[in-house]
């Protein structure tokens, strides 16, 4: 995918050197932007091969609302190196994509108004509390008010990405129809883009073709900006090898005609996948 190898040469001409808490300096950039039309095709990338089951696999967790990685654990390890013992996470994107925090009764100031337990996309949870599906609200308000410019869903608390061992990179991300065709925009906090890129833009073409299928409208474009676009220093001399490789046609994706959160990973089916062979780049934790 051209748009994915123009990203990387600019952020290898132009990015600068910096350092971070891993201790693995990266070249990086602010504001990276690019944008890819997803009518045609489905832009996993072919200059390397991505591994689209455990890509799916880490979707399907999103979408659970879990807080742990216990069921992700069998299939994947690419979270393992920040959960505990018992596979507990101190922030999971499900956790707020599903079932974002409403605050407690009475904690409203001046005229703040917030949702009660009658709104139908709120759950009480196990303590009582309650939380909000974001998700399930964007997919309803979709389906009755396509034209609205507030469907934004958020992976990002203040209280607990000021504490959390890795809060969300990618943190916000909203829906937009025009001309009759779904979009999605990405905002990334953070973003590695020899390991992290590939799986993000998979994941988001995704979920935008299976959102847009369920709610009657064609799929668009994906957009994704990077706040900190940033190259580890030992990814360098592989990405320079993946900048010479030609990119391919791309693959298509096939997902069965049900509710997004009624499908199961057999729902999905990727066609005519041609790549180059794999490349391999290590975590920095």
């Amino acid at each position: 995918m051209r748009e994915y190898l123009d990203l990387v040469d600019r952020v290898l001409t132009n990015g600068t050197h910096k350092e971070n808490r891993t201790g693995v300096d990266t070249i990086s950039s602010f504001a990276e932007f690019y944008k890819v039309d997803l009518s045609k095709g489905y832009p996993l990338l072919t200059t390397k091969k991505t591994f689209f089951n455990s890509m799916l696999h880490e979707v399907f967790w999103y979408l659970s609302g879990e807080d742990h990685i216990q069921e992700l654990k069998k299939h994947t390890k690419i979270w393992d190196a920040w959960a505990d013992e018992n596979g507990n996470l101190e922030t999971a994107y499900g956790r707020y994509w599903r079932r974002y925090p409403v605050p407690e009764h009475g904690v409203a100031l001046g005229g703040e108004v917030f949702v009660d337990e009658n709104h139908p996309h709120v759950r009480r949870e196990s303590d009582g509390a309650l939380s909000f599906d974001q998700v399930g609200w964007a997919i309803d308000e979709l389906k009755t008010n396509p034209n609205s410019r507030r469907i934004v869903v958020n992976a990002w608390h203040p209280a607990n990405a000021t504490i959390s061992k890795l809060p969300p990179c990618h943190a916000f991300w909203a829906l937009n129809v025009q001309n009759g065709k779904l979009n999605c925009h990405l905002t990334q906090r953070s973003a590695d883009i020899a390991l992290g890129v590939p799986f993000n833009l998979a994941c988001y073409a995704l979920l935008t073709q299976a959102i847009a299928q369920e709610v009657g409208i064609e799929v668009g474009e994906f957009a994704h900006t990077l706040i900190d676009a940033h190259i580890y220093v030992n990814h360098i001399d592989n990405l320079k090898e993946q900048l010479k490789r030609e990119p391919l046609p791309l693959s298509r994706l096939e997902i069965a005609h049900k509710p997004l959160f009624d499908l199961c990973f057999e729902d999905f089916q990727l066609l005519d996948y041609q790549h180059h062979e794999t490349i391999r780049f290590e975590v920095a934790v």
